[in-house]
């Protein structure tokens, strides 16, 4: 067998145990599912009236604030992968990974790409709950922009969950994961559009390539999809997910010594 083929194996291997903590851990995985899902449902009710204002990029608030659900699922599951990684520091099992023959890119590999399938299930319950109330399909071509989007934004914070359990190697940084990911997420158009924003929170959010991304997955929800508004968002997934790789393989690196 080819050693290509091996580390494929061993990539999946790690994938599947860390799936596997939804029915080991329920209790860890909920917070990721429900959260967006509350958070959407919330901040329609409070602030719906918004899209009265002149500017408004859409008529539904729905629509507007659905996105931000996805990025919000993504940016948790990806908190989540680093306290699952945490708790193998703790309980010695990293150790074990650390010692076996597999390279350090497949022990990445294998816990980031779970958080890209775990966070389907967020984004599922999001969709569900948001066509029942009133959301308007955004399309085959924009919902499977959004879901790669989304997907591939959970491997980088599930990159940077690693990067911080490699650091602490305790569960208790848990809130530094969580409030991380949370803030890069809520310093965009989460809840207004760039038109609309004043203050600091406009030129952040104009600085914020988590932005870019939020942007292009809002697209289908509330216009038609284009190249033009779909490339800075990739343009900036790349670059995230590029540096987050970086930074957590060199913590796998001295984490070996």
């Amino acid at each position: 067998m080819s050693s290509v083929a091996v580390e494929a194996r061993m990539t999946w291997a790690l994938m599947r145990r860390a799936i596997n903590e939804i029915a080991r851990v329920p209790a860890a995985v909920i917070p990721a599912v429900l959260a967006p899902t509350i958070f959407m449902l919330g901040l329609t009710a409070v602030f719906g009236n918004l899209t009265l204002l002149p500017g408004f990029t859409t008529d539904d608030y729905i629509n507007f604030i659905l996105p931000v659900g996805f990025l919000q699922g993504a940016g948790f599951t990806g908190a989540a992968t680093g306290v699952n990684l945490a708790r193998d520091i703790e309980q010695g099992w990293f150790d074990r990974l650390l010692a076996s023959p597999a390279p350090r890119g497949v022990l990445l590999a294998g816990t980031v790409l779970s958080a890209s399938l775990r966070v389907l299930m967020p984004i599922t319950l999001l969709m569900i709950v948001g066509l029942a109330i009133g959301l308007s399909w955004p399309g085959l071509g924009g919902l499977a922009i959004a879901v790669l989007m989304a997907s591939t934004f959970a491997a980088a914070a599930a990159c940077y969950g690693v990067i911080v359990a490699l650091h602490f190697k305790t569960q208790a940084a848990a809130p530094l994961m969580q409030a991380g990911m949370f803030m890069a997420v809520l310093f965009t158009t989460a809840y207004a559009p760039q038109a609309l924003l004043t203050g600091w929170l406009a030129e952040v959010a104009k600085l914020n390539p988590v932005t870019q991304i939020l942007e292009a997955i809002r697209q289908g929800f509330v216009g038609d999809v284009t190249w033009a508004d779909t490339w800075p968002g990739l343009l900036a997934l790349a670059g995230i997910l590029a540096v987050m790789v970086t930074y957590a393989m060199r913590g796998l690196r001295r984490a070996s010594y």
